[in-house]
């Protein structure tokens, strides 16, 4: 709170710390510098399965069994449809999110159309997750009205080639940066639970902070049947609230985002909102299941929080 950074010696220390110490004051942080505001979004699956990558947890790759649906880019109408729904729920901010690589010149261009519509017809904050795109990429999808681009790192640098192995850590890097440089802020974060180290949930946090990231999505991994995570034993609700307060001192000024997964929590993620999270993905998930806009609504008054779009 007195402007110093903490160090990663400081970090593996605060991570063996008793967990309601740790959580008060990870929350104290989080009241000082974001005060009550919570920043609620949500996520259109607006391409489905068929996709290259290996990543290890998903269920839209195309080298594992799940039976998740596939179908290619949505067209304008459904994703207005849908947007106009969620905006009259009361959702600030709405993210088209695509499977795949990266999108084509030809579909950038058809989702600049879109994005274009969505600002014209409603008051939404529009992000996008389209994969590896370049940076005159993501000028076009700034001139049509995106402000902000998600793009998770997943996990630590050098865990990341156990998740996926036909992309690199450096290519997320660089994608990001990318973003940042065409005037876009980001949303990164990672997944939890993928057989990682406390190690590499504090080289991830690090990552961010170094990368400036403003919004942080912490997923609780979903073991999809036919994945190769499909038998990871999942985090505990405690495990995942440890590492939300260690992140809150690590990113004091960000918004820290509970993702997908957060349906596992048989509280819906209380604890971690007490613990220095203020900001979530509220209704459905990708491929999942998610809390609706209106119990979440009710959810973040009771905790004394304020729906508002945050600025990171």
């Amino acid at each position: 709170m007195q402007g110093d950074e903490l160090q990663r010696k400081e970090a593996r220390w605060l991570y063996e710390q008793p967990l309601e110490e740790l959580s008060f004051w990870a929350d104290r942080i989080r009241s000082h510098f974001c005060g009550n505001g919570f920043d609620l979004c949500t996520i259109i699956n607006g391409k489905s399965g068929r996709c290259s990558e290996n990543c290890r947890f998903c269920a839209q790759s195309i080298h594992y069994s799940t039976g998740t649906e596939a179908y290619p880019l949505l067209g304008e109408e459904a994703i207005l449809t849908d947007a106009r729904k969620n905006e009259a729920q009361g959702v600030l901010r709405y993210s088209i999110v695509t499977s795949g690589k990266c999108l084509s010149d030809a579909e950038v261009d058809k989702m600049c159309q879109v994005v274009h519509q969505l600002r014209k017809e409603t008051s939404l904050s529009i992000c996008v997750s389209f994969g590896l795109l370049s940076e005159n990429q993501f000028r076009r999808l700034k001139d049509a009205g995106v402000t902000r681009v998600h793009n998770n790192l997943e996990t630590s640098r050098r865990n990341f080639p156990n998740i996926c192995t036909t992309h690199t850590f450096e290519d997320k890097i660089q994608a990001i940066r990318a973003a940042q440089a065409a005037g876009l802020t980001v949303c990164s974060g990672g997944i939890m639970g993928m057989g990682e180290t406390a190690e590499d949930r504090l080289d991830l946090a690090f990552s961010l902070r170094k990368l400036g990231i403003g919004s942080v999505p912490i997923n609780l991994l979903n073991a999809i049947p036919g994945t190769p995570l499909e038998k990871e034993k999942p985090l505990t609700a405690k495990e995942l609230q440890r590492i939300i307060a260690v992140y809150r001192f690590i990113l004091p000024k960000a918004s820290i985002r509970l993702a997908g997964g957060r349906g596992l929590l048989a509280d819906g993620g209380r604890a971690c909102f007490c613990a220095g999270a203020n900001a979530a993905i509220t209704g459905d998930m990708l491929t999942t299941a998610g809390i609706s806009p209106e119990t979440d609504k009710k959810f973040v008054a009771e905790l004394g929080f304020e729906v508002r779009r945050d600025r990171g």
